[in-house]
């Protein structure tokens, strides 16, 4: 009996270290909102930092907004599922992310633009800020859902809470340290939260788990050959993976918002490229890990669940709670910057267009914040696929947004015309196909952006190009 009692108090006392580690994490990151709601006195302040990130601060910042939900627990699932070649969704984020800061970081700089939106407004007719702002608005809350989604897993399985208790916990910290400071909450954060997954994720679990399960050797005697393949998930996904993930980077206000911070185009463009090489050895992390927790724990039927299946068996006291804590991080991280992008949307495109007065102040700034906030998490709540709610989230961004915005910049015979019925029919066909196909179809992808293209292009060629709009 004695003996029974102290193996149940050293469980507890496992437990207690772990979730105390993890409790005072949490505790920080609020601390660090409060300073943040002390530097942020302006608008630009609360929305882009003041424009003043150093190339250190904005390559943390940049690598913790692109990796969130999908690219962590997503990877080492897809890992699981199918080896090496599940490193392809985040290497197709970091891919994205460095075509934008090699081409086309200099020429936003230069427009001091607060919203993607701005830019279609600056190129087209200003009406058209209204539906880019919705369907923008729309890709930013669906993003943040899936990390939320993520959020409230972990916290689920870590301390035996109702999924919906768990959702609330976790992704009501996140609401808070972004209602206070805005931008330089996250900036702070993200610094803070980008030192916690590179020691967690990359060298804390991954070697752990490969560790545990025999070493590289033993896994390639133990998993397929399939399985040390680089296109084992197929073709058409890798295509499909790059073409929302990669194109969706390219145009996403939670991106672009993390852009305008930097000081210059110099720190904007080698920042970025920085985190992109770093979003792609987090994709090859992830999978390594997946496959160690392959050889390990063979019997998972869930992939959203190897991450914490390695974390509870695979780490001792301590390092545990560390663990968590970065994967917390990493979804922290990617949650506030697309609530932080969804309200800046609604104050400075939807709500001047659609009420006819200037746009806000400081304090309309963060009611906005934490009124997006409540619904990110009220929609995590009610959603629970990670993946599908990302992939729902791209094709919107890219199927719809990505042409008009692409031509904005680039195209000199682009018009009004041609960018409305382009987002217009793409809409439809990107329903009609989602609804026919299914959530995850390829098709809804593909079909979508052909339509976009064929109609901006057709209907600027027969717009006339010095016709008022």
């Amino acid at each position: 009996m004695s003996k029974a009692l102290s193996i149940s108090d050293a469980g507890e006392a496992i437990m207690t270290l772990d979730l105390t580690l993890i409790g005072l994490y949490l505790l920080a990151v609020l601390g660090v909102g409060w300073l943040g709601w002390r530097r942020a006195k302006t608008r630009d302040d609360y929305a882009v930092a003041g424009r003043r990130l150093a190339p250190l601060m904005f390559t943390g910042t940049m690598a913790s907004t692109v990796l969130g939900g999908a690219s962590t627990l997503g990877s080492i699932g897809l890992g699981y599922q199918y080896g090496l070649s599940g490193l392809w969704l985040a290497t197709s984020l970091g891919c994205g992310l460095i075509v934008l800061s090699l081409f086309l970081v200099t020429p936003l700089l230069k427009l001091k633009l607060h919203t993607v939106t701005q830019m279609l407004a600056w190129r087209y007719h200003p009406q058209i800020r209204i539906p880019g702002a919705l369907m923008m608005m729309l890709y930013d809350l669906m993003v943040a859902v899936t990390s939320v989604i993520a959020i409230g897993t972990i916290l689920e399985a870590l301390l035996g809470l109702p999924f919906l208790w768990a959702v609330w916990v976790g992704g009501g910290v996140v609401v808070g340290y972004v209602f206070l400071g805005g931008m330089w909450s996250l900036t702070i954060t993200d610094i803070f939260q980008f030192i916690m997954m590179t020691l967690g994720l990359l060298f804390i679990l991954m070697p752990a788990s490969v560790i545990r399960a025999g070493g590289w050797e033993a896994m390639q005697t133990a998993l397929p050959a399939s399985f040390f393949s680089l296109i084992h998930i197929g073709w058409p996904t890798i295509l499909t993976w790059f073409l929302i993930y990669s194109l969706g980077i390219l145009i996403g206000q939670d991106i672009w918002q993390r852009v305008f911070t930097a000081r210059s185009a110099r720190c904007a463009r080698w920042g970025g490229v920085s985190a992109g090489l770093y979003c792609i050895v987090w994709g090859v992390m992830g999978a390594v890990i997946g496959m160690s927790c392959r050889v390990i724990f063979p019997n998972i039927s869930n992939p959203d669940t190897v991450f914490m299946a390695a974390v509870e068996g695979i780490l001792p006291v301590g390092l545990r709670g560390i663990v968590i804590a970065a994967s917390l991080a990493a979804l922290m991280s990617t949650a506030s910057a697309c609530m932080m992008a969804t309200s800046t949307l609604f104050m400075y495109d939807l709500y001047p267009s659609l009420s006819g007065k200037a746009p806000g102040t400081l304090t309309a700034d963060r009611r906005a914040t934490l009124f997006f906030g409540l619904l990110i998490l009220l929609l995590a709540s009610l959603i629970a696929d990670v993946l599908t709610a990302l992939t729902v989230a791209y094709n919107i961004l890219v199927g719809i947004l990505l042409i008009p915005l692409i031509g904005a910049i680039s195209w000199k015979r682009a018009s009004t015309a041609g960018a409305m019925w382009a987002m217009a029919l793409s809409a439809c066909t990107l329903l009609f196909f989602m609804a026919r196909d299914g959530l995850m179809a390829n098709s809804a992808t593909w079909f979508a952006l052909l339509v976009n293209l064929l109609a901006f292009v057709g209907i600027s060629l027969l717009h006339d190009p010095h016709h008022a709009e």
